[in-house]
């Protein structure tokens, strides 16, 4: 059959978590349904062989860098709409049938499903900051932070091949206009946040200046700034609490004072708090 989607996964020493993915991910595809590569992006462990033997194909590279595996997925992969999918981060195949069909709508060249977090785990001071934190990213996030992001032909076509950026997801949503790109209510992306707050604040790190690196490419932020007021009207509307608020707060200062201490390259690495 004529696959309805590819799917291409990048992955870097993925072998602990990939096999869970692409499990999730094909549980109910027909055969010949998603046409899926998996990019084993320098990797020192069974990342390769793990996909090989859940049906993926694979592509070896020596290259580091997320955006050179996007890249050498892509070029490999068959079929239009295409899922971009983080390795460690499950889509069901209901899923990716719904971002396919978002993507056959008129005027829709980019579409991402709706997050859910899995907090198991975490620390209670890890769990406090990703919960006032997805409040206040959540009605804004669209295809950036979910860990997958799918695009129409004509959406490809706009921002691929990508540069050579840290944040490919946020280069991805800041391409499109908010009429271009749908949040897709009927698709849903697991996710395993960073479970303890230095594994949190590395993150940060990478996102804050990966952000600064697409305002230089031309790219700023579209949306605005949000600032002690938007977390103020959440602890106002008893969305988060008091504590979770002043607990947020301190890993703010935290992040920010570890950004700009940071001089060192951003690269990508995996978080092994999550797995």
């Amino acid at each position: 059959m004529t696959p309805v989607a590819g799917v291409v996964i990048p992955a870097h020493n993925e072998e602990a978590v990939l096999g869970r993915t692409l499990a999730r991910l094909l549980a109910e595809a027909a055969p010949g349904e998603l046409d899926v590569v998996v990019v084993a992006n320098a990797c020192q462990d069974g990342t390769a062989e793990v996909a090989r033997n859940a049906g993926a194909r694979v592509i070896g590279t020596p290259v580091p860098g997320k955006a050179h595996a996007l890249r050498l997925g892509d070029a490999a992969c068959r079929v239009f709409p295409r899922v971009y999918l983080d390795a460690d981060v499950e889509l069901s195949t209901a899923s990716v049938r719904a971002l396919a069909a978002a993507l056959a709508r008129p005027g829709v060249l980019a579409a991402a499903p709706v997050p859910v977090w899995e907090l198991a785990g975490a620390g209670w001071l890890a769990r406090r900051v990703h919960r006032v934190h997805d409040q206040l990213i959540g009605p804004r996030r669209a295809l950036a932070g979910v860990g997958v992001y799918a695009l129409s032909q004509a959406g490809h076509d706009r921002v691929f091949p990508l540069p050579d950026v840290v944040a490919d997801d946020e280069l991805v949503h800041r391409s499109f206009t908010p009429a271009e790109r749908a949040v897709v209510p009927e698709a849903r992306s697991l996710i395993r946040p960073a479970r303890t707050v230095r594994a949190h604040l590395n993150r940060r790190v990478r996102v804050r200046r990966g952000n600064r690196q697409l305002a230089e490419l031309g790219l700023p932020a579209g949306e605005g700034r949000l600032g002690i007021r938007s977390l103020a009207a959440l602890v106002g509307r008893r969305a988060v609490s008091p504590l979770d608020a002043a607990c947020y707060l301190a890993v703010l200062v935290a992040d920010r004072a570890v950004t700009a201490r940071r001089r060192d390259a951003i690269s990508w690495a995996t978080d092994a708090s999550s797995r």
